[in-house]
């Protein structure tokens, strides 16, 4: 399986526009920061986790020529605004299939009317198959997936155990037996806003201890604002097997 961390940042991205943060005057790359999203592959499959206002950028960063699935975390701006552009693989592979909790498939319904209707539908919008997500497993083209289910303030969320890999963003609390579930995982990803206290998400402390608590072989923060500080200087301070998640990095499990 390989990953492509496709954005790291948080919802505004990092710069910030109009910032002056000496964080968003960076001229370090890994110190730019699209909206969160990766990409799962495995077996010729691409399946994409979250679909974010930056979506077309990130596919053309990394040269994505297949979209075999999009699911989805929850229905916040930041993840779910770039869904139009999943046109030109609608165009080449036909109706995309679209995993989601229930209520987030009816958010999506409303935003974009116009790709789910069937009714008069203008000929240049994309289609999707939906699939309603419980929290159980379920299996797509082979691959198991299992949903996390948390809460972002009192949103609930889900992340999602694919195998050995984990994948959980906009995480603030969450119960003993969803984290049971995250046994044995070897890569676990995880959020870490800030270093001081947010009532959404998790900050560095917080996600430092989640990963202890979850100890898995290798872990990597994601869901960063420019608020946590500079890639480099943070990424010293971390325990040796936790690393800052950047755009573009490619790890193999």
């Amino acid at each position: 399986m390989k990953v492509t961390f496709l954005g790291t940042g948080t919802s505004q991205g990092i710069p910030i526009i109009g910032s002056d943060h000496p964080v968003c005057l960076s001229e370090n790359p890994r110190d730019k920061r699209l909206r969160v999203s990766v990409l799962v592959e495995w077996a010729g499959y691409n399946l994409l986790v979250d679909c974010g206002p930056d979506f077309r950028t990130q596919m053309l960063a990394n040269n994505v020529k297949r979209l075999d699935a999009i699911i989805y975390t929850h229905e916040h701006n930041d993840h779910t605004a770039g869904l139009d552009d999943i046109r030109p693989f609608f165009f080449r592979q036909g109706d995309i299939p679209v995993f989601a909790h229930k209520r987030v498939l009816k958010a999506l319904r409303s935003r974009f009317d116009y790709i789910f209707t069937s009714e008069n539908k203008y000929p240049g919008a994309p289609g999707v198959t939906e699939f309603e997500i419980e929290n159980k497993p379920f299996v797509f083209e082979g691959l198991t997936i299992t949903p996390i289910d948390f809460r972002h303030n009192r949103l609930q969320v889900f992340g999602f155990r694919f195998e050995d890999f984990a994948y959980l963003t906009d995480l603030k609390s969450i119960e003993d037996e969803e984290v049971e579930k995250l046994r044995d995982v070897k890569v676990l990803v995880v959020n870490a806003l800030r270093r001081e206290p947010h009532h959404s998400h998790f900050n560095l402390e917080e996600a430092l201890e989640f990963i202890e608590r979850v100890n898995p072989q290798t872990a990597y923060l994601t869901h960063i604002s420019h608020l946590l500080g500079f890639h480099d200087e943070v990424e010293k301070e971390l325990p040796e097997n936790v690393h800052l998640a950047y755009d573009n990095l490619k790890i193999e499990i």
